[in-house]
Formats: structure tokens, C-alpha cells, sequence
């Protein structure tokens, strides 16, 4: 097997046990990296001769029998978003170009701590605010298995990075999809964790409000359910590590009329449906606050109707203007890109009032209380969205239209979101143009363990990861496979 087909698990174990070096899987990904990013635009900002050092300091603390950590000598990536000290964190805006960190992200931390080292930080959207993964500093990142569809966002360098095979595993974060969307448009295994499970402290820009915070959502984007398992255990709190009985479980796998669906997304989800109903109690009706969840998403998402965000377009202590950005886009050139401004005036209009914001907190707080008895042995299975990856722009056509089309295309995305459920993707096919589709698995917090679960049971009878291979450089595979070091 190729290294930069195996897992972290995997990657990991072979370091300990000295059949592959960490400088040479190191050497091997920084190669890969160089090769492919021009085509896919995937890694903003690398840090590789670090990483050399490091991985030549792991191998020696390995001869030495000092080798610790559960990621030890594992070359990964993370989402431009994270701190990582020394490196930019400038979330796709030209003034912040040069803005350079000195302290990581609490996730960096854990990562580092054990001994993970990090190849460098992968494109997001301006401000991680849009689902389509373009900035006017890095440009747009292409979809490795067709470069004219999106990767997603706001973790699609991390998605199409992952796709590629260009680190053992990366990190993302999720408050709107921007986990789920990279990871079934890019074929990858991406785990959404539940709500105050995973420490944002780090992260740009900072979810300040309450409201939003319980929407967000940091963990493993990958090739294994078993590193999506190990990331959050390493970045999470604290919990029962107990295997529950994964037969104990009812699975909802419910059939939805309110939002479109594709021909193929639907056969596929019907497929799972059908392979299960015989091993598991089934039902397939509509969750809890399903149709409702949707809007409540965007009237959270606007709460001060963008004065958080607007914060961040200070340059030169002069303020820019969301409007006059927007239009500057549409008839010269503005540093900022339209989607953010376009989506910023929107914020302003689905600013909820007091009275409307009053009344979701109380639709939260009760809707908690009944999803965490619903979900006490249940898990969800449903599609990511209705299609595999569309074209560039199609999608922020779908979810920013004036004609509120969110309301018929992001209700699969947006439920695990409002209510802060932990969610796991997992590629159960391919269209008939070859772009993986993906189902989401999502529960109540406290349940993680059976959605890994049952995830390795999606990830061995279907698809799983596999990993896009038209960037190889050819005639190189003896420098990727797994020999002794």
C-alpha cells in the first residue's frame, strides 16, 4: 500500500514499529503537495521544512525509546482557520495577508502534543463564511475528481487536500456544513462534533455568540472512520469510552419530500436503507424540528445582522462597507470577495428581532430536551445534499438566493448544526460522472461511539474513502510505497 493511501492509524503504528520513518513519509507528502497543488489549489501555506526537522527529530527520539503520542511522527493538515504559531492566519482577506500568529489553536496543541506534525494550513472561503471554498487572496480550490465542480466549504482545501491523499489526516470546522459539504463532494470520511465538545479557542474568526457557538462543530477530515474516532478522542472532552450495543440502536432512515433530491443520492440512501432493515429496528419518519430547523439556522447565523463579521473588514482603521464592497466587486475591484459581501447583506435581512430571538431560545431550549430523549438510542442517517458536487458557483447560487432556495436545499445541513448534534460522512458511492456521494450519520451528543460504529459498518460495505489518484506523478511509485525505512 501506497503511503499516501494510508491512514493516520495506520501511518502511525508502521513509524513505532520502524518500517517507514517519519522523514520519509514526510518527504513523501511534502512531494505529493508540490506536485498536485498547482492543479487543485488545495494548501494556501506551508510550513515543510519545519516538518522535515521535526520528522528527523521523531525518528531520532524513536531510536532513543522516547516515541510518544498517539499521532507520533504523522504528517497531517489543518484548516487555514486554525492558529498554528508562526504561521498566517488571514481567513481569505487581502489585509491580513501578513498576519502571522504566535501562539496555536487549542487543537494545535492537542494535535502537537501527540506529535503530530503539522505540513501546513489548507484554502477556506473569505472568513469561512461560504460554502464555496474561493478568496481573493488564494483563489479557488477545484474539486480533484472534476476541477469544474466546488470542493465545498468552508473546509474544502482541507476536503480536496484530503481527497488527493496530501497528509495521513486533517482537521476542519463546521458551523454550516463546513465539514459535511468538502467531505461528500471530495470523498472523504469528515466527523462534525456535537455541541461544547471541541475547544474553539484559536479559531478565526472567533464565534463570539452563544446561539452560534452551539452550531459549531471541529474535528477529523479523512481516510477512516477510525481516525475520525481517535481525532476526537484526542480533541474532545472527556466521556464514557464504553462500547455501547450498536443493536440496540434504532436506525431513522426517513424520506423526505420538502427538499429535492437526485436520482442517485436517493438510490443510494434507499440502498442503505434496504441492506439494514433486516439487522436493525428501522423507522423512516421525518425527525423532530426537522422542517423548522432550517430557517432557524439562518435567523442564527444573522443574529446582529453581520456587526460581528464586519468587524473584520476594519483596514487601515477604516471601515468597509459591505454594500459599497459589493458593488465595487460588480463594476471594478474590491479586496473583498462578493460572496462575503453578498452574504453579509443578507444577515441584515434575516435579522430576527428581539421578540423572534426571544422565541427561538425558548424553541432551543425545548427542542434540546426532546432530541435528547429521541436520540438517546437512535442515529440518523440522511443524505449531505440533494446532488454530488455541482459546479463552481452553482452551490452559493443554491444556498444565497434572494429567493430563500436555502429553505429547500440546506435542511439536511443545517438539522445537526442547530440542535449541536455530532455528525459522521461517509462516501457510500459514486455518480455516474465518478463524484462520490455521502451520507450523513448524526445522534445526540454522548452517542459518538455508535456513530463510529456504525460508520465502519457503512465504510466496509460501500464505498468508503478512496482516494483520487489522476495527480499522481508517474513513474515516482517507488517513492510513495511502503517499504522499510
Amino acid at each position: 500500500m501506497s503511503i499516501l493511501d494510508m491512514d493516520a492509524s495506520e501511518l502511525s503504528e508502521k513509524i513505532r514499529e520502524g518500517k517507514i520513518s517519519s522523514q520519509k513519509a514526510t518527504d513523501i507528502y511534502i512531494r505529493h503537495l508540490e506536485h498536485v497543488n498547482p492543479s487543485i489549489n488545495c494548501l494556501v501555506e506551508d510550513r515543510f521544512n519545519i516538518a522535515r526537522q521535526e520528522a528527523k527529530e521523531a525518528d531520532r527520539k524513536l531510536k532513543e525509546g522516547h516515541a510518544t503520542g498517539r499521532l507520533f511522527g504523522v504528517p497531517i493538515s489543518v484548516k487555514e482557520c486554525f492558529h498554528v504559531e508562526g504561521m498566517k492566519t488571514t481567513g481569505g482577506l487581502k489585509h491580513r495577508k501578513n498576519h502571522i500568529v504566535h501562539e496555536d489553536a487549542e487543537v494545535v496543541k492537542r494535535l502537537k502534543a501527540e506529535g503530530a506534525i503539522i505540513l501546513g494550513k489548507s484554502n477556506t472561503p473569505s472568513l469561512c463564511f461560504y460554502q464555496e471554498t474561493v478568496n481573493p487572496l488564494y483563489g479557488t480550490t477545484n474539486n480533484p475528481w472534476d476541477p469544474s465542480c466546488s470542493s465545498g466549504g468552508s473546509s474544502g482545501g482541507e476536503g480536496a487536500l484530503m481527497s488527493v491523499g496530501g497528509a495521513a489526516v486533517g482537521l476542519g470546522a463546521d458551523i454550516g456544513g463546513s465539514i459535511r459539504f468538502p467531505s461528500h463532494f471530495n470523498g472523504i470520511i469528515g466527523f462534525k462534533s456535537g455541541n461544547d465538545q471541541v475547544s474553539q479557542n484559536g479559531n478565526y474568526p472567533y464565534i463570539e455568540y452563544e446561539e452560534q457557538q452551539r452550531m459549531l462543530g471541529i474535528g477529523a477530515m479523512g481516510k477512516s472512520v477510525r481516525d475520525a474516532r481517535l481525532v476526537n478522542n484526542i480533541l474532545g472532552k472527556a466521556s464514557d469510552n464504553s462500547s455501547p450495543d450498536l443493536s440496540s440502536f434504532e436506525l431513522v432512515i426517513p424520506q423526505f419530500y420538502s427538499c429535492p433530491l437526485g436520482v442517485e443520492t436517493g438510490r443510494l440512501i434507499r440502498t442503505v436503507k434496504e441492506d439494514f432493515e433486516d439487522d436493525f429496528s428501522l423507522q423512516v419518519d421525518e425527525p423532530p424540528l426537522f422542517t423548522e430547523s432550517t430557517l432557524i439556522w439562518q435567523q442564527l447565523m444573522s443574529l446582529d445582522g453581520g456587526k460581528a463579521l464586519k468587524k473584520h473588514l476594519l483596514v487601515n482603521e477604516k471601515q468597509l462597507s459591505p454594500y459599497i464592497e459589493f458593488i465595487r466587486s460588480k463594476i471594478s475591484k474590491s479586496d473583498v470577495h462578493d460572496y462575503l459581501t453578498w452574504a453579509m447583506i443578507g444577515m441584515r435581512l434575516f435579522q430576527p428581532s428581539k421578540r423572534r430571538l426571544n422565541y427561538i431560545r425558548e424553541f432551543l431550549k425545548s427542542g434540546d430536551e426532546r432530541l435528547h430523549k429521541y436520540l438517546d438510542r437512535r442515529l440518523i442517517v440522511m443524505p449531505v445534499y440533494h446532488s454530488p458536487a455541482p459546479e463552481h458557483g452553482v452551490l452559493y447560487k443554491e444556498l444565497f438566493s434572494i429567493q430563500k432556495t436555502f429553505l429547500r436545499f440546506l435542511p439536511y445541513i443545517a438539522y445537526a448544526n442547530v440542535w449541536g448534534l455530532p455528525s459522521l460522512t461517509i462516501p457510500v458511492g459514486e455518480s455516474a460522472k465518478g463524484l462520490p456521494i455521502s451520507v450523513q450519520i448524526m445522534s445526540r451528543v454522548g452517542n459518538e461511539e455508535a456513530l463510529f460504529q456504525f460508520g465502519e459498518l457503512l465504510e466496509k460495505r460501500y464505498r468508503g474513502y478512496e482516494r483520487c489518484r489522476k495527480y499522481d506523478e508517474t513513474g515516482k511509485k517507488e517513492e510513495v510505497a511502503a517499504h522499510l525505512a
